[in-house]
């Protein structure tokens, strides 16, 4: 069955995308603190009204949308296939979309060297731990208030953190979730004993 996208929500998707490109632009040109709001709106040739309709704070034009980030990452976890760990999942998602190779080459230099940026990034992607705490329950077959369920969500949004300075964050996010793994094991294992792995 074909979609049929209408004229109003083309338009608004252009007008986005046209915010957006200007706002590269303009960050990548002059830097992220030396550009206004009122400066991305006026390159884009749209009122500033407009502009917040689009994108709620100055961060918010360099970040794909918040909805979508959160879709994958619990898709990674509940299809995933049926002889794949919930861990492995999980951790293999993260090593393809939060290890810098999601982001394009400008637009990770822009966010490393704008404290602001990072920081909204942090925020922004902590955002998703209730879910994905869901989803993990879901996955397990254990409430979404489990502290096992609960901290490995917490781990594993931390982990992008962790491993960021490392020369290899691949390997990292992968040793990481192999020191967990034991102990994730165990935790989700009736009686605590260690068993199959999640």
């Amino acid at each position: 069955m074909t979609t049929v996208v209408s004229r109003r929500d083309r338009k608004k998707a252009a007008t986005r995308q046209a915010l957006a490109d200007a706002a590269l632009r303009l960050f990548t040109e002059r830097g992220y603190d030396n550009v206004t709001v009122k400066e991305v709106a006026e390159a884009a040739d749209v009122a500033l009204s407009t502009l917040f309709k689009h994108f709620p704070a100055k961060e918010a034009l360099v970040f794909e949308e918040d909805q979508d980030v959160e879709d994958a990452l619990i898709r990674a976890v509940l299809e995933r296939a049926d002889d794949e760990s919930v861990l492995h999942a999980l951790c293999e998602h993260l090593v393809l979309t939060r290890t810098g190779r999601h982001i394009s080459a400008p637009d990770l230099a822009l966010v490393e060297s704008t404290p602001a940026l990072r920081e909204y990034a942090r925020r922004m992607w902590l955002r998703h731990e209730q879910a994905l705490a869901a989803a993990l329950a879901e996955a397990t077959g254990r409430a979404p208030d489990d502290l096992a369920v609960t901290s490995l969500a917490r781990l594993a949004l931390d982990a992008p953190q962790l491993v960021r300075g490392s020369g290899d964050p691949a390997a990292a996010m992968r040793g990481l979730f192999h020191l967990i793994s034991d102990g994730w094991a165990a935790a989700v294992t009736p009686g605590g004993q260690p068993g199959q792995h999640l």
